[in-house]
């Protein structure tokens, strides 16, 4: 297989996939090119080689922004990008600048360990009702997460063996190369940063002492919550690779269109069609809130379409805090279509005792009408 394939296009997906969808590609092709399940075939398997050492790359947040920047050229030569520090927020770059001008300047921070790589992070998807996100929620979420192997402890060596300190490092888990008047500190190629080599490596994980396994969580959705709110569990990401920390599971909430509330902050808002009766002559509606609780709305005569009415506290919970905002709810006066023969004798009556004075809006656009045809 030829080594310019694009990483992207050998996982077929897009370059701004997100680590779950690359994750799911990786899986669907690694069960498919699988050397066991394809004969032995050297085309099979030179595939499934490929595959690998795209998504080794891609999963790590490091190594994949050198590979989106530089390519390959990244990890060719002991280039920066060989050996990523898993999800550290690219402390492998600001090791490298620190290095640069420590050195330079005498106050390098000296040669550290490396030691077990943190896990990374993960995102789940949690759709809720408007009601839920009134009220709160306890609910379970299953999701596929690496975890220790049970074969090995983790530690990616067979039971009963034990990796051996790096020859190339010492253990340290860094490299130091000269470039010019500079010193660079980067990530052992032999170990990956490790500081450690696995020679007999656990045949259940394959020395990464970790395995797939589904993992069911309890998750508490507080009242007030809103769309986009983000919910973090931590250390129930993917566990880090030879023993290192789980990375973190962040939950999004995502809240569903509903039927009669449309949210703003912590504002309710409703629409409510009343009699053009009640319109003119004011009344009483009751608006069934979130709470389960009815809430009157009075109406003052005369009102007009598309005037908000607020109901002060009957709106949605504040987060984490006291209190409830508000219910506002939008005025829409229905004409009537359907009327009875006595209904429309009472309107004919109600017409002609009409003046001009009870609509002065109607009456005032007429009259600056006939003014500007000058009729």
């Amino acid at each position: 297989m030829s080594t310019d394939v694009d990483y992207y296009e050998l996982l077929q997906v897009e370059r701004t996939a997100d680590g779950g969808t690359i994750k799911s590609a990786y899986r669907k092709l690694a069960m498919q090119y699988h050397p066991d399940r394809n004969g032995g075939r050297a085309d099979a398997e030179a595939k499934f080689k490929a595959i690998n050492e795209a998504y080794d790359c891609l999963k790590d947040p490091e190594k994949r922004a050198a590979y989106d920047r530089y390519g390959k050229a990244a990890f060719q030569n002991g280039g920066f990008g060989q050996g990523g520090a898993g999800m550290h927020g690219f402390e492998g770059f600001s090791d490298i600048f620190e290095n640069i001008f420590g050195e330079f300047m005498g106050g390098g921070r000296g040669r550290q360990q490396s030691g077990p790589r943190r896990g990374a992070d993960l995102r789940y998807d949690l759709e809720i009702t408007l009601e839920e996100a009134f009220h709160g929620k306890q609910t379970q979420v299953s999701i596929d997460v690496s975890a220790p192997c049970d074969g090995c402890d983790g530690s990616g060596a067979r039971p009963g063996t034990a990796a051996r300190a790096c020859t190339t490092c010492g253990g340290i888990g860094k490299v130091r190369a000269q470039q010019g008047p500079f010193v660079i500190e980067r990530p052992c190629p032999s170990c990956d940063g490790a500081g450690q080599v696995i020679a007999d490596p656990c045949p259940q994980c394959r020395g990464e002492g970790r395995g797939d396994k589904t993992r069911t969580l309890d998750v508490d959705v507080p009242p007030g919550v809103d769309d986009g709110t983000r919910i973090r569990l931590s250390g129930e990401g993917e566990c880090g690779a030879r023993g290192g920390p789980c990375g973190d599971l962040y939950i999004f909430l995502h809240v569903a269109r509903h039927a009669l509330f449309e949210r703003e902050g912590t504002t309710l808002f409703a629409r409510a069609p009343i009699s053009f009766t009640t319109a003119a002559l004011g009344g009483c509606i009751t608006v069934p809130g979130l709470d389960k609780q009815p809430h009157e709305i009075r109406i003052p005569a005369g009102i007009q379409s598309g005037k908000q009415l607020r109901q002060r506290g009957a709106g949605m919970p504040v987060l984490q805090g006291r209190g409830r905002g508000d219910l506002v709810v939008q005025i829409e006066v229905e004409t009537p279509t359907r009327l009875s023969a006595r209904q429309k004798e009472l309107l004919e009556e109600f017409r002609a005792t009409e003046t001009g004075d009870e609509c002065p809006a109607s009456q005032g656009f007429f009259t600056k009408l006939k003014a500007m045809l000058d009729l």
